[in-house]
């Protein structure tokens, strides 16, 4: 009887943390006096590599630019990682699961340090919104390039306050 439980897939968080957080605010302390809204360029891309068998890191990198024409206010950059294990599962599900399921489960961590990192800095918070992993995953193994006019990721960000 055990020996069908030993094939059965397994899927499971090992670790969460932040691998590597940067934070800039080039030209302070004059940024904070602007009085325009910012604009805000997010870039967001992650990664999966095996550890050892049945084991994966999964890397979740987004980096905020927030900029008054072109001077540069902040810039974050945080890489949330995973560490997850991935046991028995068919190679085609198992991309899926490294490239939709891992990130799901970072992302809600990510958003958590580019916002309190942010704040931290002076700034009012950034909220990155929801991201579809799956549609990106579909579209990418369609072979449809990404929509310029759709970034992956949008932000809500009030103007900043004096």
């Amino acid at each position: 009887m055990s020996e069908p439980q030993n094939n059965q897939p397994l899927f499971s968080i090992e670790k969460v943390y932040v691998k590597d957080l940067s934070l800039e605010i080039p030209n302070a302390p004059n940024v904070f006096l602007e009085r325009e809204a910012p604009t805000v360029d997010i870039q967001l891309h992650h990664n999966s590599s095996a550890v050892e068998d049945g084991v994966y890191q999964t890397v979740l990198t987004v980096t905020v630019t927030a900029k008054v024409k072109e001077k540069t206010l902040f810039l974050v950059e945080a890489a949330q990682a995973g560490i997850f294990v991935a046991r028995n599962i068919p190679p085609g599900e198992l991309e899926a699961v490294l490239a939709i399921a891992c990130p799901n489960i970072l992302f809600p961590y990510v958003r958590e340090v580019v916002s309190e990192a942010v704040v931290r800095a002076g700034f009012p918070p950034v909220i990155l919104n929801p991201v579809n992993f799956e549609s990106i995953y579909q579209a990418q193994r369609d072979g449809q390039p990404a929509r310029a006019e759709e970034p992956p990721v949008q932000i809500i960000t009030p103007p900043l306050a004096h």
